[in-house]
């Protein structure tokens, strides 16, 4: 007999790491944070018949005033949506729980693309309809919340995802151009890429607030991070690059380049120049300049941060054979150097060499006018040749109509007030 039931951690892991729609917000750890550092209660429930397990979600449930709460499986369910009756079943036992925890309403975001474009915008043939599993979601009784275009759902709606079932040639060889002529500046500066630890959070965190300052948005406390990395790198599923230069050493190659400029500035006869040999003349007088301007960049970053820099760091949480790249925080100087792109590719580099399938950039948007503030980031995922990926979005199973709207109204403007005020105590620490 099908019944829903609480799943101790082995059963839930072992069910949800191996299912083709594992997503480490799936992840047994992931309800374990959220019970930490986001005040939410963990359900790890499991449909089982006979001991097999047929569906199993992370259900998070937020608590609210008066005993009510509102419950979210986030990249959930962990199921096959194609299997209509299944959907019906699963989701009649889920809101039967949430009810009985007083739920107003069930939300789910899955990880079911609608519709994928490769590097060259070409689009991807699906092996499903996912209009068929649209239906079949909505025939449950979830209410779908619209084809957002930005950052409005709980989840980005959008993502880069490279497939690592390529090889590593064909990966680099769908970056672009000018992608791949700056990886080999910072590579030929020395730019180096190291794998963290916690004791690196700090740094972690003081270029996530520099970033989040710049862009004028703000997210979280350091010791959320702090939280987030010891849970995932107990399990080994966390990595933290950190894209370093040494002041030095960089000077040192800038100033034999501009030795070697010199010697071939002194080579050309300056009283006897042909029309080309001016311009390859003006060309190398302009490099001179270029190179002049850098040494003395990276000369007063020395004077100012010393003689290592850490520029880039981001965490990548690795999930049976999934990466994200869930987090980046980058330096407001030195942008020249490129060391942020050298250490996007030291992790995909990493995942390729580490057996993932499926790298995942975490997040873009789907607006792709002109005026979209957001439309930078975009265009910096999109140059590392992944294919762009649109999810079919956010649905709620309403329980209690009328606290719905109430909630679904005067949330979000809470939410406004408190980021605004988050923001304000944030921008203190880093002023």
């Amino acid at each position: 007999m099908e019944k829903l039931v609480e799943l101790d951690s082995k059963k839930y892991e072992n069910y949800v790491k191996n299912h083709e729609k594992s997503h480490f917000l799936q992840s047994y750890y992931w309800g374990e944070f959220s019970k930490l550092k986001k005040n939410l209660t963990p359900y790890y429930l499991g449909l089982v018949d006979n001991e097999k397990i047929l569906g199993a979600c992370l259900l998070l449930q937020k608590k609210l005033p008066m005993g009510y709460s509102y419950f979210y499986s986030p990249r959930g369910f962990v199921i096959d949506y194609k299997d209509k009756t299944l959907i019906n079943k699963f989701t009649k036992e889920i809101v039967k729980f949430a009810k009985s925890k007083k739920g107003i309403f069930v939300k789910i975001d899955p990880d079911i693309i609608k519709e994928k474009h490769n590097y060259n915008d070409e689009l991807i043939e699906l092996d499903y309809d996912y209009n068929e599993i649209f239906k079949n979601i909505k025939n449950a009784g979830f209410k779908h919340l619209g084809f957002t275009k930005n950052f409005e759902t709980m989840q980005p709606r959008y993502t880069f995802r490279i497939d690592m079932n390529q090889s590593l040639e064909e990966i680099e060889a769908h970056f672009s151009k000018t992608t791949k002529q700056r990886i080999n500046k910072a590579i030929k500066l020395g730019c180096d890429v190291e794998i963290g630890n916690i004791n690196d959070i700090d740094e972690f965190y003081h270029l996530m607030m520099l970033t989040e300052n710049r862009k004028d948005f703000v997210s979280y406390k350091k010791d959320y991070y702090e939280k987030l990395f010891e849970i995932f790198d107990k399990q080994g599923m966390v990595k933290l690059f950190l894209g370093k230069i040494d002041t030095n050493k960089i000077i040192k190659t800038l100033e034999e380049n501009l030795n070697q400029i010199n010697e071939k500035v002194q080579e050309f006869d300056k009283d006897n120049l042909s029309k080309s040999a001016k311009s390859k003349l003006n060309e190398l007088l302009k490099t001179k300049e270029k190179t002049e301007s850098e040494i003395e960049k990276y000369k007063n970053a020395k004077e100012n941060y010393g003689d290592n820099i850490t520029l880039n760091a981001h965490m990548i949480i690795i999930y049976n054979d999934k990466a994200w790249v869930l987090y980046a925080g980058n330096h407001n100087i030195l942008t020249e150097s490129y060391a942020n792109y050298n250490t996007y590719f030291e992790h995909i580099k990493y995942a390729y060499n580490n057996s993932i399938k499926t790298y995942d950039q975490f997040g873009t948007i789907g607006d792709l006018s002109k005026d979209n503030p957001r439309l930078g980031l975009h265009e910096f995922k999109k140059k590392f040749g992944g294919d762009y990926v649109e999810f079919l979005g956010e649905f709620d199973y309403i329980i209690n109509k009328p606290l719905y709207i109430v909630f679904t109204k005067l949330v979000p403007l809470y939410r406004k007030i408190v980021k605004n005020k988050g923001k304000k105590e944030l921008k203190k620490e880093i002023n």
